[in-house]
């Protein structure tokens, strides 16, 4: 009795694919995540110099000018320990890695669900990869700009009698917090499209919930801000709020 072979197309479905497959199939998009992320903190790391001032730049837009005692920039950031500059490099080459290696990061995560997808559901995937990129970038450079108003902020709290030095470590480990922070939330659109989509809720339902969203985007603005001033939770709440509605408008014409 003849055996029917399969084809490379009927190989390659997911169906088709046994676990072992689909394992190695996950096994090889983590390893090219990986090694973009690598060569992406490299990268960063290369450019450790440059990033730092641009990370630097808030906090000099709020103490400008030079120290007459000591000549240096009244923004300057001093270490309090011997480690702290080692770790500083670490953290600036992880969060450089991450940031320039999400749009590979994000193709392997849709090369490895694609063939589960159907074929009307392909043609959605691109445009949300592209989506969740330039949401997450919008995020952060939305916090990078907010970020001075909240040092003022907080140094108005502290009173005048209190001189502002900043650890690097502590300082940027705030503003890097802030920006991946903005960044995540910034997907919220996103995650609704999808969900209208699956059919999981509906435009009709999520109009009739606007009250309730409104309150719940507020009180998460509020309670996640890193630095718990009001213009960073405005400026994190009233773009969600915008996206809730613009994710209901784009979740009807999808629907159609």
């Amino acid at each position: 009795m003849a055996i029917p072979l399969l084809t490379r197309k009927q190989r390659s479905s997911p169906d088709a694919m046994t676990l072992t497959e689909h394992l190695g199939e996950l096994r090889r998009r983590v390893i090219i995540s990986v090694l973009a992320f690598v060569v992406a903190a490299v990268v960063a790391t290369v450019f450790y110099g440059p990033l730092l001032h641009l990370l630097q730049e808030p906090y000099c837009r709020v103490n400008p000018g030079v120290n007459h005692l000591t000549g240096a920039s009244n923004c300057q950031l001093y270490v309090t320990g011997p480690l702290d500059g080692l770790a500083l490099r670490i953290q600036m080459a992880a969060f450089g890695g991450l940031v320039l290696a999400s749009p590979v990061i994000l193709w392997q995560v849709w090369r490895f669900i694609t063939p589960g997808l159907r074929a009307n559901e392909k043609k959605y995937v691109i445009p949300f990869v592209i989506a969740a990129v330039v949401l997450f970038l919008l995020g952060c450079s939305i916090a990078y700009l907010v970020f001075p108003h909240a040092l003022a902020f907080l140094k108005a709290v502290g009173g005048k009698s209190l001189t502002q030095i900043y650890n690097p470590n502590q300082y940027l480990s705030l503003i890097l917090l802030m920006m991946v922070l903005f960044g995540i939330t910034f997907e919220f659109p996103v995650i609704l499209v999808a969900l209208q989509l699956a059919r999981v809720v509906t435009p009709a339902k999520l109009l009739s919930w606007w009250r309730w969203a409104v309150i719940a985007i507020t009180v998460v603005a509020a309670v996640f801000t890193p630095s718990s001033d009001p213009f960073s939770m405005l400026a994190l709440a009233v773009p969600l709020v915008f996206f809730y509605f613009v994710a209901i408008l784009i979740g009807k014409i999808f629907r159609r």
